[in-house]
């Protein structure tokens, strides 16, 4: 069960609720792709957080469902991804050097919904682990895709991992009190 099913959503999909939630989801997506907080060595946005967490949230297909609705969004020009418009939109920021975190996304959301699915999100160590290993896999297409359009004799670990990495953890350290504690309140309220 997830936090949707959890929350009286009936398994029989209605289009007006999914459709609903669905941009709902690329919206915080959008939000937190432009807000960025200091950190170090490099500034963070909450948006794998948003990833992570819609997977746990909605479920494995809901949560890639609501990735791949933000990755048409941005595949249109619509200036929904961090760095957008000033670093360019569409299909041709897509294809550059962050291109592979996009397609990352979508199994992240994929594989944090599947654990979600199974309980792994109603306590703080499963949570923080699923949370860690889904951001986890967001990065290895992130980083191949990094050495195909930049080269392979280029240090594509240390710009495409190595900074992002505490960020990674810290954000998997907040899903594993966000989900816990959402499930503990609605416990006590007998939902």
């Amino acid at each position: 069960m997830t936090l949707y099913t959890a929350l009286g959503a009936t398994e029989r999909p209605q289009i007006l609720r999914e459709a609903t939630i669905l941009i709902v989801a690329t919206l915080l997506l959008t939000i937190s792709a432009k807000i960025s907080i200091p950190f170090y060595p490099v500034p963070l946005t909450l948006q794998t957080f948003v990833v992570v967490g819609l997977g746990m949230a909605l479920g494995s297909k809901r949560g890639a469902a609501a990735i791949l609705l933000y990755l048409a969004e941005g595949a249109i020009g619509l200036p929904v991804f961090a760095g957008t418009p000033q670093s360019g939109i569409g299909i041709s920021y897509m294809l550059g050097t962050t291109g592979g975190y996009l397609v990352g996304f979508v199994f992240a959301a994929y594989i944090a919904g599947w654990f979600a699915e199974r309980g792994w999100d109603a306590t703080i160590l499963k949570s923080f682990t699923v949370a860690l290993f889904s951001t986890a896999i967001i990065f290895i297409p992130g980083v191949l895709w990094i050495g195909a359009v930049l080269g392979w004799d280029k240090p594509i670990i240390q710009w495409g991992l190595t900074p992002f990495i505490w960020g990674g953890v810290f954000k998997a350290g907040l899903a594993a009190i966000v989900f816990p504690s959402v499930w503990k309140f609605l416990k006590t309220k007998d939902l």
